[in-house]
């Protein structure tokens, strides 16, 4: 088996991991990082993936332990978790410091050359941290990376105009769609075979008219041209997404 992304370690075979090959096609060949937070953990969506690489996050160490998966690094104060792991590869910050520890993880599977970053255990109750993680999807897609939050029931996608600039689904039959503006304006975007289309529109971030679009069991395209635009859909509709 070949070396981890993270050192010599040598990842275990994991369930996520079975029946060879690399991360999913819908993402284009790319090399893809699973990074797992502290907060909810959708383990059955995570265990139905294929990643190239999986980073834990303080106490998300805390959710893969219980799963049997081991990460290939793991990064945080460790102030949620109340330990630091004994593993090979382990990166200890302090508590102090300008960047949440999903940040860090996410600049560590940048470096290392992760153009697609699957986010769990991010997306909790509490408003400020969500919104956090949002920001950080935004800040990421800007770099030219595919980036994808999980929740319990929904994911979230930052596009970017000019790089990462499109969701593509299949046929999906029912479900909400929502789009943001995350910077000051997204330009261009249209939203093709939902409910409610939308041609070369201009979302500002002060104003929610991109919110609960609808899935009408037809191929529907979301696409912005400038700006950042965060795009909120079912879990269901996963397996039927591709970006470009």
């Amino acid at each position: 088996m070949a070396d981890s992304a993270f050192g010599s370690w040598q990842p275990v075979d994991r369930a996520r991991a079975a029946a060879g090959g690399s991360a999913d096609d819908r993402f284009g060949g790319s090399r893809t990082c699973a990074l797992v937070g502290a907060v909810e953990f959708n383990a059955d969506h995570f265990a139905a993936q294929k990643f190239d690489c999986v980073i834990a996050v303080d106490a998300g160490y805390g959710h893969l332990e219980r799963f049997g998966v081991m990460p290939d690094l793991v990064v945080g104060d460790f102030d949620s978790l109340g330990y630091v792991p004994a593993h090979a590869n382990v990166e200890v910050h302090p508590s102090h410091k300008d960047a949440s520890d999903i940040e860090l993880a996410m600049e560590r599977a940048f470096e290392r050359g992760f153009d697609t970053l699957v986010v769990y255990g991010c997306l909790s109750g509490r408003l400020d941290h969500t919104y956090g993680v949002l920001q950080l999807l935004a800040k990421f897609a800007r770099r030219g990376l595919r980036v994808f939050a999980v929740g319990d029931s929904f994911a979230v996608a930052a596009l970017e105009g000019g790089k990462r600039s499109s969701l593509r689904f299949d046929a999906v039959e029912s479900g909400m769609l929502s789009v943001f503006a995350l910077s000051d304006a997204a330009v261009g975007v249209d939203e093709i075979g939902l409910e409610y289309p939308l041609d070369k529109a201009t979302l500002t971030n002060d104003e929610p008219l991109g919110v609960s679009n609808e899935f009408i069991g037809r191929p529907a395209t979301v696409s912005v041209e400038s700006g950042t635009l965060l795009v909120f859909f079912p879990l269901h509709a996963w397996g039927k997404m591709s970006v470009g």
